[in-house]
């Protein structure tokens, strides 16, 4: 009986050594005669565990890890293909704490399935959804998504019904749907697990978002330094096409739509909608001045839906399970689940799919396991670079939108970035104005030259000359960028700096600016 091992294949894994794994097992299995097959499957998000690999034996899949390739002769001569007991043993992957305390729904096939196996999609839930949608009328599909309370999951969530809504009843012969994959923000990675371990569930999304709007087309927009990605994204749409999913008439039905795959042009910029469509269109990447808004006039001036990866990965279980039991999972007006992407100095990093409402303290100190340096957590950066810093004093805000726009921070794309007490929130406050120098498209002039002068006036700052002057300076430059940006670049920028000059004082007084200086 041939036995099944699971060894990820997914760009993070593959950064900590899992081709080698691979390589190695794959040696061990000719040597000693074994009848296996290796499944290059997704990560399940444990980094700090991964390589995990993964075996399935009569009791059910028995995972090890951290493996290195130097460990899989001795996980041989310990029988690890019947699951027997090593150093590295970790049991039932799905009773693993950080596995089971989490309610995954985007993420329910990640790390368990073949990522380009259409029947292993199928066999664990997929295309229940786009069938249930082929069946139904267009303002229908709208209208459950719409009760499922789904919102835009990569910036200011957004209602995902009301931006399909608009599509639906604009006028147009050519629609489009735009999938924003340019995950720009640091500490995410939730985009790219979903395209390199489950892209046929994006597939699926964009294919029930084309029947909800009458667009035909779709374009996946992924970032260029996300090469496995791409090439993942490019195997299951071929595979798609095949299968009738894609193509002329989707799975039987009278409407066609069909998705193509474009790199991005390596700007975080492009992040922005309005700066993705233009790069679309082999323009220069910067952004439009609104309204018209893209639902309106988007990609080549038509009607265009734009969502993020997770927004539309989370639609096929809406439209299987329906907007009630999506619904029922959150708090307040954010419904249903968020990837949360734990990342920087934390114990167990990686990514932790529950209901809106976990305290961010619940996330940081027993989902993250506190700092991976064992001093004491500082601060956490939630959102990516443009979302605010927040000290243990806010540690009761629970993960939800409006909480955490309550306390003047965002929850973006849902990464979250952990630093012990040894950081330096001035450094971080002037690396968050030169990132907006260096980013910024330049075509407003907050942005373009409110960072610069934020970046000289924090130098300033450090070097102790008038540093009461200099602290009521980029307070009003935060103000300008703040209400005078075009796009939350320029926007969001002063979510950084402001949450570090109130939040934690002592590192810009003069006394810890003049000693920081010496």
């Amino acid at each position: 009986m041939s036995v099944t091992i699971y060894i990820p294949g997914d760009s993070g894994s593959l950064s900590l050594g899992a081709e080698k794994v691979a390589k190695a097992v794959e040696k061990e299995i000719a040597a000693r005669g074994i009848d296996a097959r290796i499944v290059r499957n997704g990560s399940r998000g444990l980094y700090w565990l991964e390589p995990m690999v993964e075996v399935v034996t009569d009791a059910g899949r028995v995972a090890y890890g951290p493996v290195a390739a130097k460990d899989v002769a001795s996980l041989f001569d310990a029988g690890f293909v019947t699951g027997g007991e090593h150093r590295l043993s970790l049991g039932d992957p799905e009773k693993l704490p950080f596995v089971a305390k989490q309610t995954r729904l985007t993420f329910a096939r990640c790390g368990i399935t073949d990522p380009i196996s259409l029947e292993d999609y199928e066999a664990h839930g997929g295309l229940v959804g786009l069938r249930n949608a082929v069946a139904m009328a267009p303002a229908d599909i709208v209208k459950q998504v719409t009760e499922s309370g789904l919102r835009g999951r990569g910036g200011a969530g957004f209602p995902t019904g009301i931006k399909w809504k608009t599509v639906l009843d604009t006028p147009g012969e050519q629609k489009y749907i735009v999938c924003n994959a340019d995950e720009g923000d640091s500490a995410t990675f939730a985009d790219r697990m979903i395209m390199e371990g489950d892209p046929f569930v994006l597939i699926e999304g964009m294919a029930i978002a084309g029947l909800a709007t009458h667009a035909t087309k779709g374009y996946v927009y992924i970032r260029s330094e996300y090469p496995h990605a791409i090439a993942v994204m490019e195997k299951a749409v071929q595979v798609a096409r095949r299968a009738g999913i894609l193509g002329k008439s989707v799975l039987g039905s009278s409407q066609g739509f069909d998705i193509e795959i474009r790199s991005g042009a390596g700007a975080y910029v492009c992040g922005e909608e309005t700066s993705l469509l233009n790069s679309l269109e082999g323009k220069r990447g910067v952004v439009r001045a609104k309204p018209p808004l893209p639902a309106i006039q988007g990609l080549f001036g038509k009607p265009t839906v734009i969502n993020n990866v997770i927004s539309l990965a989370s639609v096929p279980i809406v439209m299987d399970k329906g907007a009630q039991y999506y619904k029922d999972f959150g708090m307040g007006r954010s419904r249903g689940t968020i990837p949360i992407q734990i990342a920087g100095n934390v114990k167990h990093g990686g990514l932790f799919e529950v209901a809106f409402g976990l305290t961010l303290g619940e996330i940081v100190d027993e989902i993250g396991g506190g700092t991976a340096t064992g001093r004491p957590v500082k601060a956490v950066q939630v959102g990516g670079p443009l979302g605010a810093y927040f000290p243990r004093a806010l540690f009761d805000t629970p993960f939800d939108y409006e909480e955490f726009a309550k306390r003047d921070g965002l929850i973006g794309h849902a990464g979250i970035t952990v630093f012990d007490d040894s950081a330096d929130m001035l450094k971080q406050a002037r690396f968050a104005m030169e990132f907006c120098a260096i980013e910024s498209c330049g075509k407003c002039t907050p942005c373009r030259i409110g960072s610069t002068r934020g970046v000289e006036t924090l130098d300033k700052l450090k070097q102790n000359i008038e540093p009461e002057k200099q602290l009521a300076l980029v307070t009003d430059l935060c103000n300008t960028m703040k209400f005078g940006s075009l796009c939350a670049l320029g926007g969001f920028t002063p979510y950084p700096v402001m949450s570090a000059i109130n939040h934690f004082p002592e590192d810009f007084r003069p006394a810890a600016v003049a000693q920081a200086a010496e």
